[in-house]
């Protein structure tokens, strides 16, 4: 090696990687209620007005389909969820949630000091509780299709 050069930083190893991305049901609800704003600009305008409408319309759908996507990362060292990280070695009690218990736990059980990186329309997730004295979040509820592949992973790591 050089003198002066830097040596290369080892990149964490994925272990765990998960997309909640919205149903089609509500794409399709939602590119709905974008058609009939296209139609009624079309019924007043012509049909370049109505055409240019949909197109961005179309276009918006798309962005709003990715802009609603979580990412679920774990790496060797962290959980990452969007844009919130946190170490693993804070990490406690991994609890996979049933349907009901998602929805109490979100709902009327929920702590308002909790991390939520939850998603209306996937109704399983876990409840992971933080251990560090100088984290408020008492846990981080996650909403996530494969909750057992999850807690598994975070076990082998800790």
């Amino acid at each position: 090696m050089k003198s002066g050069s830097v040596s290369p930083v080892a990149e964490p190893e994925m272990r765990y990687q998960e997309k909640v991305r919205p149903p089609v049901w509500l794409l399709a609800f939602i590119y709905f209620l974008f058609l009939s704003l296209a139609i009624s600009v079309w019924a007043a305008l012509g049909d370049l007005s109505g055409g240019i409408c949909l197109i961005m319309l179309t276009v918006l759908l798309m962005i709003i389909a990715r802009s609603v996507t979580m990412t679920i990362n774990i790496t060797d060292k962290e959980l990452i969820i969007g844009r919130a990280h946190i170490e693993l070695k804070y990490l406690g009690d991994v609890e996979e949630l049933s349907a009901q218990q998602m929805r109490l736990t979100r709902g009327r059980d929920a702590d308002p000091a909790a991390f939520l990186a939850i998603r209306f329309w996937q109704d399983k997730g876990v409840k992971i509780q933080i251990n560090d004295d100088r984290d408020p979040t008492p846990y981080w509820l996650v909403s996530t299709r494969a909750s057992k592949e999850f807690k598994h992973t975070l076990y082998t790591l800790q």
